[in-house]
């Protein structure tokens, strides 16, 4: 149904906002052999271009924004102890980290291990407390001078995590969100030797989990007509959760974005997915999130005038966690959502109704 080895290794290179030399290379890599061009931005942006059908007078630009980052941390002081201190990159909910495994990405890489304090210490009344990113510290088991000789404060520190497959699921840090890497590079390999109208730029992005900032200078750049995000959303289908607070189920389908905390999609835009995904037979489901967001603002807002933007939605349990989960059914209609959409874009009224 999906290539899950080319998923796995996309998922476990490490890559966090603002050091995603590694997922980039990869990219490039798997993406060249399928598109008429790529380039490389001075933010780091990976722009993969597959050139259009329509004449020249009546050509039009698309923008599909997949961000390549993942969510991590940044050293900021080791102590005399050799305890490293750190500062997150991106979102995390403190109770989530205890007793986790990272990665710290100095001279080389070495193993660490979230520690805070034990159960057994605390005073009743902080037994009960929530715990704070700055109550954390990272062990790796070593002395300050034997940390220092390979770990320096300003170097990026991901999680550790392999992706397994579970049931219908795949398991894994990073599905947030390099399960639209993955999905944007099925789908211009997809395209590789078929037509469609318009010029559709592949944008693997970086620092979306910090602000959305390579989206933001990317589409500046291309100026697109139309634009998508691809990301990962909520999937709260989980025991205790109130039916209108699940935002998405796994295993119903593509999720059509409508609005987040960023962006109220365009009315035709979903209009138009939604109508091309009945009639293509891809599985669906709407999306609205009350808070957070991705790609898809930046894509909206940056270009001149602005662009006729939505987004495809991955329903993902678990997200902004030391693992998270996506169904392996969704990650297959988002994959052929994507596709048609870019395909049909010429064949749609985009006028205001």
């Amino acid at each position: 149904m999906i290539d899950v080895k080319l998923l796995k290794k996309i998922c476990e290179v490490p890559g966090t906002s603002g050091f995603e030399q590694k997922i980039r290379a990869v990219v490039i890599k798997e993406v060249s052999p399928y598109v008429d061009s790529v380039e490389v931005d001075a933010m780091g942006n990976v722009i993969a271009l597959k050139k259009g059908t329509a004449s020249k007078k009546a050509m039009k630009k698309a923008m599909v924004a997949a961000h390549m980052d993942e969510i991590g941390f940044i050293v900021t002081h080791i102590d005399d102890d050799g305890f490293i201190r750190f500062h997150t990159l991106g979102g995390f909910d403190p109770k989530t980290l205890t007793a986790q495994r990272v990665i710290i990405h100095g001279k080389k890489d070495i193993m660490g291990v979230m520690g805070s304090k034990p159960i057994h210490l605390m005073k009743p009344e902080e037994r009960g407390k929530a715990v704070h990113i700055q109550d954390f510290f990272i062990d790796t088991g070593m002395s300050k001078k034997e940390v220092s000789k390979i770990v320096s404060v300003g170097n990026p520190i991901t999680r550790e995590r392999t992706l397994i497959e579970m049931g219908d699921c795949v398991n894994s840090k990073s599905i947030d969100n390099r399960v639209s890497v993955y999905i944007l590079l099925e789908v211009l390999k997809s395209l590789h030797k078929k037509k469609v109208p318009y010029d559709v730029y592949g944008v693997f992005t970086v620092q979306e989990e910090i602000g959305l900032r390579g989206a933001m200078s990317a589409t500046s750049y291309i100026e697109p007509d139309f634009g998508f995000g691809l990301d990962t959303t909520i999937a709260f289908d989980v025991p205790g959760a109130m039916p209108h607070e699940m935002v998405t189920s796994l295993g119903k389908g593509a999720g059509i974005k409508i609005m987040d905390g960023s962006v109220v999609c365009d009315y035709r835009m979903v209009a138009y997915m939604k109508e091309v995904a009945k009639k293509h037979k891809v599985k669906w489901q709407p999306e609205i999130l009350p808070a957070g967001g991705t790609d898809t603002a930046a894509v909206q807002r940056y270009g001149k005038g602005g662009s006729i933007a939505g987004a495809i939605s991955i329903p993902t349990r678990h997200i902004h966690q030391a693992i998270e989960m996506a169904h392996k059914g969704d990650i297959k209609n988002c994959i052929d959502l994507l596709k048609v959409s870019l395909a049909n874009l010429d064949k749609y009224d985009w006028k205001f109704k």
